[in-house]
């Protein structure tokens, strides 16, 4: 199966003590969002988690501990915008970021890292020339580090909505004209770009829309063929395996203008208060009422079928 720790928070970035304590131990314990009192219990044991996928726009915490998690096949997601301050107060300098990125890249192997854009949108200081032109300078920048790229467009939640009234939606003229673009420049620094829960027919356009974390990008990571069950789909249009998440909302100190993960910045510091970087959970500990339910877990490895990287 796989273990996701990056949907719902940001935890390479600022829980990397706490994930690291939860691998020694080998298991975590992760509360039902929408049922605070039921509470998962999920091993981590490499022998059941097939792969150990993570989304950060942040990894530089994570380094000391590379040699450690060698133990698991992995994917990583990095995010990195040409966004400043305004919209991602507390991300670190993108050059820093960039940097930190091609470290992982040359320990864990180009197939097992992809670079996200997203998400897109217009604004006073962003435009679609603006994104072309930043798009490719990064695409430059990283070309050799990664074979893929994911690009996304805003999507107005609610909670979007009145955080940061000013970002823009791109209309579908405005997306047709970065999916060619993007395109382009993907072919030219050997990457493909792919969208995330996009409409199908920016596929016309050179993207594709297969998914960011399907079955081929995964078993392509971890050199290992994959027999999944067949589940629910997340969302629609979207075929990834975004694996069991160990995270929690309203939690990410990053703090994005955009972040559909957290409701306001006062839950998130309220809740960060409450992180114990030895608790079985990220947030909180045990409580008298909690029911704990083992999660059913078993590789999903096809015994001795490697799949060709060629």
């Amino acid at each position: 199966m796989i273990i996701n720790t990056g949907c719902r928070t940001d935890i390479p970035a600022f829980y990397s003590k706490w994930l690291m304590n939860r691998i020694r131990e080998g298991y975590v314990l992760v509360r039902n969002p929408y049922n605070p009192l039921n509470v998962t219990k999920y091993s981590l044991l490499p022998e059941v988690v097939d792969c150990l996928a993570f989304c950060t726009k942040n990894p530089e915490p994570m380094l000391e501990y590379l040699d450690e998690l060698d133990k698991y096949k992995q994917y990583w997601f990095v995010t990195i915008t040409p966004y400043g301050k305004d919209i991602e107060p507390n991300v670190p300098d993108k050059e820093k970021v960039i940097e930190n990125f091609k470290k992982l890249s040359n320990h864990i192997g180009v197939n097992s890292i992809g670079w996200r854009y997203d998400p897109i949108f217009i604004n006073n200081r962003f435009n679609v020339e603006k994104h072309i032109e930043c798009f490719e300078k990064m695409a430059k920048e990283l070309k050799g580090y990664t074979h893929d790229c994911t690009i996304s467009f805003l999507d107005l939640y609610e909670k979007v909505k009145k955080n940061s009234p000013e970002l823009k939606p791109l209309s579908k003229d405005e997306q047709i004209e970065i999916a060619k673009a993007f395109s382009k420049i993907g072919k030219e620094n050997n990457m493909v770009i792919h969208s995330c829960c996009e409409k199908t027919y920016l596929k016309e356009y050179g993207l594709d829309i297969s998914g960011c974390m399907s079955k081929e990008i995964v078993e392509k990571a971890i050199g290992l063929s994959l027999d999944i069950p067949k589940a629910k789909k997340l969302r629609e249009n979207c075929n990834c395996l975004m694996g069991n998440d160990i995270g929690a909302y309203n939690t990410c100190l990053h703090l994005c203008k955009y972040c559909y993960a957290n409701y306001n910045k006062e839950l998130v510091l309220e809740n960060i208060r409450k992180h114990d970087e030895n608790s079985p959970f990220l947030i909180g500990n045990l409580e008298k009422d909690d029911n704990i339910l083992d999660a059913k877990q078993k590789s999903w490895k096809i015994k001795n079928e490697q799949i060709s990287l060629f």
